[in-house]
């Protein structure tokens, strides 16, 4: 059951117990300067000292010192173990743009799951930093200003079609699949248009992309998919 915890009209970053590089948080509230932390990705936050608007979660990672620096009324606790704590997050929080980071590194079920949250949640425009690479579900239509030479991915999740401009291996007449066709590692000949025919492709972009491609997914002609049915 969806449940909104925190709403903005401004993007909003959200923190994970994953590997966070140096500077990934700083990039993140850069864009999204609301935080929301996701059970042990509160240890970072409040070590750098970044007010938490809400924490959710199951706590089971979250020191007691953490808990004792967030009020308890910026506190929820979601026990329920059928759901990550990043699908409980996506769930909980209602903004223009997320802006993840702390979901990827070290485990890789972890990463996996973080992977699949992306797409039960389609209606979300969420931007997950991952080491080099920016990681967002492809919405219907976007356009990016990725360069020649530029590295793009477009990893399926399920069978889906698209179409493409601006890339060295068009997708145009090729269904992709997790069992089948690949669209990995293909290569921007410039500025990249895609479509999609269902929320279920994974885009990987260079991570110096990262404003232009937060601006590009709040453009209107980026409109998110529509949620899945409860």
């Amino acid at each position: 059951m969806k449940t909104t915890i925190v709403a903005s009209n401004s993007p909003i970053t959200v923190v994970g117990g994953g590997q966070v590089g140096p500077d990934d948080l700083k990039d993140a509230l850069q864009l999204a300067p609301m935080c929301v932390a996701v059970d042990g990705g509160a240890n970072l936050a409040v070590a750098q000292g970044v007010e938490i608007a809400a924490l959710v979660g199951d706590f089971d990672s979250v020191t007691s010192e953490t808990l004792s620096r967030i009020p308890s009324a910026r506190q929820f606790k979601l026990a329920e173990q059928e759901t990550t704590d990043f699908d409980k997050a996506l769930r909980s929080v209602a903004a223009p743009l997320i802006v993840a980071v702390g979901f990827s590194g070290g485990r890789v079920d972890h990463q996996l799951a973080a992977l699949s949250s992306l797409a039960r949640h389609p209606h979300q425009r969420c931007l997950l930093i991952a080491g080099t690479q920016l990681i967002f579900l492809a919405p219907p239509n976007i356009t990016l200003p990725t360069r020649a030479g530029d590295v793009v991915s477009v990893y399926p999740l399920a069978a889906v079609r698209g179409q493409s401009r601006g890339l060295e291996w068009p997708l145009d007449g090729l269904e992709l699949s997790p069992l089948g066709r690949l669209g990995t590692s293909n290569r921007a000949t410039g500025a990249l248009t895609l479509s999609m025919d269902r929320p279920a492709a994974l885009l990987m972009v260079p991570r110096d992309l990262m404003q232009q491609v937060a601006q590009a997914l709040l453009r209107p002609d980026a409109a998110g998919w529509p949620a899945l049915a409860e």
